[in-house]
C-alpha cells in the first residue's frame, strides 16, 4: 500500500471520532511484510527467573520423545508447557517504539511507517511441574547391573545408557536427573549409567556387614580403605566402594582417613525388601522376627523403615505384610490412586501418605491431594479414604 499522509491519518482519527489532542502526535503505520506468515514464530512467555538465564547465556532445553507431551527445562527445573490462545492477535514488529519511548523522544517523526514480520494468536505458557523421573528408574531396569562375572554382560546386547542419553530421553532438568540417579543409587560403569540388580546388590552389602562383623567395627566408623584390601579378591573394589556410598555416609577423619557411617533404616530396609520379595504375603509377628535375627548385629528393625516399601494389612487374623513398591506404582496423580485404591478400598492417611507423598507439587500437602481425589468418611471413629470413582 501506498505511505499515507498526515491529513489522511487525521481523517482517520475523525472517523474513528477519535480526539487528536489525547493521542501522542508520532502514528505507527503497519503493514504486512512480504515474509510475515501465521505460525512461523512462537511466543514463549517467561518468569523473570528464566528470562535471567537465557539473558545470563544459558540455554533451556525442550525434552520428551514424539508421543510425550513437551516440557521445558533449565538447569535445575521442569515446566509443563501449554498452549495459552489470545482473543486479540499478536503482531511482531520489529523496532517498535513503545509510548515511553516516544515521549522520550520528542523530535521523531510524527508518522512511523512499521512492517509486520509475523504474528500469533496464541502463546507458550509455562508451569513449573515435577520432573518426569519414573522412566530413569525404567530405562536402567532393562538391563541391572549384574556383577562382573555377568554373562549378559559380555555381550553388547544391553541397553546402555550415558548421561547424554538420558538427557535427551528423561523430562527433568540436568540437576535433577543427577540427583535422582544418586537417590536410585546408580553408578557409571565403564561410562554407562547402571543401577545393580537386587541379588547382586544384596551379596555386596552381605560382604560388607560380615566384614564388619567379624572385625568387631562399630556401624558408625567402618574404614574404606581395609573394606576395600579385605573384599578386593571378592569384587570389584569399585564396587565395594559403591555399596559403602549406597548404605554409608562417608566422612574423613583428622588423620585423613576415609570411613562410612552405615545407614541402619537403609540396611534394615533392604534386608526386609529381600525377606519379602519371596512370598506374597507375610505374617507380620513372625516376619518381624526373622527379620530382626536377619540385620546385622546393633542394628534395630523398625515398621517405619518401610514406608513406601510395604504395606501391613491390620484386617486380616493374623495380621500380614505384603511388599508394595512406590516406584512401582504410576507417576500420574489419578493413575496413582485408582491403582492404590484397587489394591485396598479404604486408606488411613498414615497408611496412604509414604504412596502418595512425591506426588505433592510445591507447597501442596497430602491433605490436599486426599480432597483432590479422594473422599473421606469415619470408619470406627478413624477417618479413612475411598476412591471417588467407581474402581473398575
Amino acid at each position: 500500500g501506498a505511505m499515507r499522509s498526515r491529513a489522511e491519518v487525521d481523517a482517520t482519527l475523525q472517523t474513528a471520532k477519535l480526539n487528536p489532542a489525547e493521542l501522542l502526535p508520532a502514528v505507527h503505520c503497519l503493514s504486512f511484510g512480504p515474509q510475515a506468515g501465521a505460525g512461523e514464530c512462537c511466543l514463549l512467555q517467561l518468569e523473570p527467573g528464566l528470562c535471567a538465564e537465557l539473558e545470563a547465556g544459558r540455554s533451556l532445553v525442550i525434552r520428551g520423545e514424539k508421543d510425550e507431551q513437551a516440557v521445558l527445562c533449565s538447569k535445575d527445573k521442569t515446566y509443563d508447557m501449554k498452549i495459552a490462545d489470545t482473543s486479540n492477535m499478536l503482531l511482531f514488529i520489529p523496532g517498535c517504539k513503545t509510548p515511553e519511548q516516544l515521549n522520550a523522544d520528542q523530535g521523531s517523526c510524527n508518522i512511523i511507517h512499521s512492517q509486520i514480520a509475523g504474528f500469533s494468536n496464541n502463546y507458550w505458557e509455562l508451569r513449573r511441574c515435577r520432573p518426569k523421573l519414573k522412566k530413569l528408574r525404567k530405562l536402567l531396569m532393562e538391563d541391572p547391573y549384574e556383577g562382573p562375572d555377568s554373562q549378559k554382560d559380555q555381550t553388547l546386547a544391553f541397553s546402555k545408557y550415558t548421561t547424554e542419553d538420558l538427557l535427551s530421553l528423561i523430562q527433568a532438568s540436568e540437576e535433577e536427573i543427577l540427583h535422582q540417579l544418586q537417590v536410585i543409587d546408580a553408578c557409571k560403569i565403564e561410562g554407562y549409567w547402571r543401577i545393580l540388580e537386587f541379588d547382586y546388590e544384596m551379596k555386596l552389602l552381605n560382604h560388607v556387614t560380615q566384614l564388619i562383623d567379624s572385625e568387631s567395627w562399630s556401624l558408625n566408623k567402618v574404614p574404606l580403605r581395609t573394606c576395600l584390601e579385605e573384599l578386593g579378591s571378592l569384587e570389584p573394589t569399585e564396587m565395594i566402594e559403591h555399596i559403602l556410598l549406597s548404605y554409608g555416609r562417608k566422612y574423613i577423619d583428622d588423620a585423613g582417613e576415609v570411613y562410612f557411617e552405615m545407614r541402619e533404616d537403609k540396611i534394615c530396609r533392604a534386608i526386609a525388601q529381600m525377606l519379602l520379595q519371596n512370598a506374597v504375603k507375610f505374617n507380620l509377628s513372625e516376619f518381624q522376627e526373622v527379620w530382626q535375627q536377619s540385620v546385622p548385629e546393633g542394628m534395630t528393625t523398625r515398621l517405619d523403615q518401610l514406608k513406601g516399601l510395604a504395606l501391613v494389612d491390620k484386617c486380616s487374623r493374623p495380621e500380614t505384610i505384603f511388599l508394595l513398591k512406590v516406584e512401582d506404582l504410576p507417576e500420574d496423580n489419578q493413575e496413582r490412586f485408582n491403582s492404590l485404591f484397587s489394591i485396598r478400598e479404604k486408606w488411613t492417611e498414615v497408611d496412604i501418605t509414604p504412596y502418595i507423598q512425591d506426588l505433592c507439587a510445591e507447597k501442596q500437602t497430602v491433605g490436599a491431594l486426599l480432597t483432590k481425589y479422594a473422599r473421606s468418611s469415619m470408619q470406627n471413629g478413624v477417618k479413612v479414604y475411598n476412591s471417588r470413582r467407581p474402581i473398575s
